[in-house]
């Protein structure tokens, strides 16, 4: 260095890091120092930001616990009609078996078997006693032998019940219920 440019004093500047530039980072980008108060990554939204944002995640929340409550509702009512229609079949069954015991013995089929014989009307007079027996009547809501209850031939009764059910929490969406229907069958055979 020469004597003329020891003389020559260097203008003042802020170093680096007091410019809030951390030595070695890109030009133009700004760090903040690290204090406890301050997020990490050294960015700090401006007070109007904040003020924008206030009350959003609240909206977000309850958006979900609606929905939330809504699934909640669809499966209970779900599976309140699975129940219900389960025991429904299990009362068909149980009639289904009652008509079927119903049967009369017929002509003997080559001389050697005898036939069961079941009629229509001996298995709807069976189902509604059964029904009746077992005050099914009281404990489902507008319960009815259907109309496919008959007899088939080889002895096999078939049933059909109707009921409404009433799903919980959503009843008043269906206010007169929802028709829920079961079908058995039950046959009927001598054996030697």
């Amino acid at each position: 260095m020469t004597s003329e440019q020891k003389g020559r004093k260097r203008p003042v500047t802020a170093s680096r890091s007091s410019q809030g530039l951390r030595p070695g980072g890109p030009p133009g980008v700004r760090f903040l120092p690290r204090l406890g108060a301050l997020p990490r990554f050294g960015f700090v939204p401006r007070d109007d930001a904040l003020h924008r944002d206030a009350g959003q995640i609240t909206v977000l929340i309850l958006g979900y616990v609606v929905l939330a409550l809504l699934l909640a509702a669809a499966v209970m009512a779900a599976s309140s009609m699975y129940l219900e229609h389960k025991k429904l079949l299990s009362l068909a069954d149980g009639a289904a078996l009652a008509a079927a015991d119903s049967f009369l013995v017929g002509d003997l089929q080559d001389g050697r078997i005898p036939a069961v014989s079941l009629m229509d009307d001996r298995v709807l007079a069976a189902a509604g006693s059964y029904l009746g027996k077992s005050n099914a009547f009281d404990s489902h809501d507008r319960l009815e032998v259907g109309e496919g209850t008959r007899s088939e031939p080889g002895g096999t009764a078939v049933v059909v019940l109707k009921a409404v059910a009433h799903p919980p929490v959503i009843s008043f969406l269906v206010p007169d219920g929802i028709v829920i229907e079961a079908r058995a069958t039950a046959r009927s055979r001598l054996t030697q």
